[in-house]
């Protein structure tokens, strides 16, 4: 089980700061050399690190971390103070919904929706105080490789319903945009447009032009981050780079 003791030490935060620091500095220089205007939002991925890691960022002020797993996420978000913003982008599980959005996380986005099923469960079991909504994303699998989550791009009709389900419908969920994960090989490719992700901005030229949205992209990590904010991403997710080497999971 992931620690959730919250006590860090100074030399752990400066750390993580340091780690943090570094990554926001690549992103503003990828900014600036492309004349990108859009906000880029960073986002620690804490995953199989201990609470204590998110305790010491967020007294350096982050309110926003990004989970895997759905236990452990709940665990923490238990301990952790409430106004943390909690991105669940790990595969989600058809009996997951319920336990992430029984309201026991305050602050809650799934960017990990690849079916209507799913959402609708989302919608369902909403049970906050204060009735905040989830946001969500629709995750895409533009890589078409069999070991990722995420709805095919040809599964437009699902992918439609399921942005239809949320603007018309669903009184619970919050359309944030669309996420994808890019393949190792197209991650690593130097210099190269990924067509992962690519294909993720083109889909979201279609969905806005339809539907009369602004769609988020999610798509970018430590590999890739700087490719994927020159082709439009609006948020990268980044682990082990920010809190180092993670434990095998038990």
């Amino acid at each position: 089980m992931t620690d959730l003791n919250l006590t860090y030490t100074l030399e752990r935060q400066a750390e993580l700061i340091a780690n943090y620091n570094s990554i926001l500095s690549q992103i503003q220089t990828t900014i600036q050399t492309n004349q990108i205007s859009r906000p880029i939002q960073l986002l620690p991925v804490s995953k199989l690190k201990p609470a204590s890691d998110i305790q010491a960022l967020y007294d350096f002020g982050l309110r926003e971390f990004g989970e895997n797993y759905t236990q452990e996420l709940i665990g923490k978000a238990g301990v952790l103070p409430k106004d943390i913003i909690w991105h669940f982008i790990g595969g989600l599980q058809s009996s997951k919904p319920k336990d992430l959005n029984s309201g026991s996380i305050e602050n809650l986005i799934v960017e990990t929706i690849d079916s209507l099923k799913k959402v609708k469960k989302l919608d369902e079991n909403r049970n906050s105080a204060e009735d905040k909504k989830t946001g969500v994303y629709v995750q895409i699998n533009t890589s078409e490789e069999d070991q990722k989550y995420g709805l095919a791009l040809d599964n437009l009709e699902e992918i439609e319903s399921i942005i239809t389900f949320i603007l018309k419908e669903s009184k619970n969920l919050e359309l944030h945009g669309l996420m994808t994960i890019g393949s190792f090989l197209n991650s690593h490719a130097e210099g190269e447009e990924n067509e992962d992700f690519t294909k993720l901005v083109n889909l979201k030229k279609q969905l806005d032009a339809k539907f009369g949205v602004d769609l988020k992209l999610s798509m970018g990590m430590s590999s890739d981050f700087k490719q994927a904010i020159k082709q439009g991403s609006s948020e990268i997710r980044v682990g082990t780079d920010i809190f180092g080497s993670r434990p095998p999971r038990a």
